[in-house]
Order: C-alpha cells, then structure tokens, then sequence
C-alpha cells in the first residue's frame, strides 16, 4: 500500500478533487484516510470470497428499495475520509445524485475485510469515521486481528464511538439485528 500526502494548505474539497482527478492504477483501491490519499492493490482471493459469502447471505434479507455495493465510496469529511468498504449496504436512492460518492450518513451497514497491510485503517479511522456519520452497523471481518481471525459487529454509534454489539473468531455464528436479521456463519471464511 501506498500513501500521498496532500499539502497542509489543502482542503477537503481539494483532496476530493485529486482523488477523483487523478489517473490511478487500475484495479486498485484509492480512499481518503484521514486526508491522506492511499492506494492499495486489489484485494487477495480469500478477502474476495469472505466478500461474496457476506453478499449472497446479505440479499436473502435486505429491504426492497436498497442495494448492495462493492466499489461504492462513502464521503466522511468530518473525519477527512472518503472510504470505499468491501461491502456496503444504502437505499438504491441514494445513489441516484450525481456523483462518484455518497454521504456515509446514508449508508445503512458497512462491510471491511481486513488485508494484512492495511488492517489498522479498518479497525481505526474507518470505524471512527463510520461511527461519526452514524452509520448504524459495522461488521469488520479481521482475519489478521492479534488474537486470531475475528468478527466483530460494532452498533449504536454515539459521539463518534461505536459500541460493540457482538465478536466472534472464526468458527463462530454472529448475528446482525434488525432491519437485517441475518445470522452468519463464519466457520467458512477462509483463514489465510
């Protein structure tokens, strides 16, 4: 993973604007964390399988009238992010505007996979930020947490801190509450 840092001088618009302006390597993921442009490389293949095993559970239960998304990023100014989550789950009418993003505030749960190189922003400023925009669920898959691969379901965002609803290693069940009421098992997920 690589990083630009943006001169101090320059705003959050800015920022936006060369992140959205500049040519980027295809393939890879380009966010703003905490106002610093990183790009990391297309996710490794069990990442992407954890992914779509969270999706194809996620459409047996989402409401009608939203979607989920895989590339879609999420504007968190507040804390100077413009994050793209593995996963992301927001009412189809949010991404009706004009645009290449959308507020984090209207996103309803959002999914991260940790990758080994950048499992901190994840379990960080993005669970920060998350939290800030009130974003009423965050299920962060860790395969690389100290204590051995993790999930855990942060809720009830308040003051910019999540509480954590529920954490599980890998082998285990988690639930997600309502509007989902969706149960994952984890026994699955590839470890490595």
């Amino acid at each position: 993973m690589s990083a630009l840092a943006v001169e101090a001088g320059q705003g959050w618009d800015d920022v936006v604007r060369l992140w959205h302006e500049m040519e980027w390597p295809e393939g890879c993921k380009v966010e703003i964390i905490e106002g610093i442009i990183t790009v990391a490389p297309s996710p490794a293949n069990q990442h992407n399988s954890i992914a779509e095993r969270i999706q194809r559970r996620l459409y047996t239960v989402v409401p009608e009238g939203w979607g989920i998304y895989q590339t879609q990023a999420v504007a968190v100014p507040a804390r100077s992010g413009m994050f793209i989550p593995d996963l992301l789950v927001a009412p189809e009418a949010a991404l009706r505007e004009p645009g290449h993003y959308i507020p984090a505030t209207t996103a309803e749960l959002v999914v991260e996979i940790t990758s080994q190189s950048n499992a901190n922003h994840d379990r960080i400023a993005k669970a920060a930020g998350y939290a800030m925009a009130g974003v009423p669920l965050y299920l962060l898959v860790d395969r690389w947490a100290p204590g051995g691969p993790t999930v855990t379901l942060y809720g009830q965002p308040k003051g910019g801190v999540y509480r954590v609803l529920s954490a599980v290693p890998f082998g285990e069940e988690i639930h997600l509450p309502a509007p989902f009421g969706l149960t994952l098992d984890t026994a699955d997920f590839p470890v490595s």
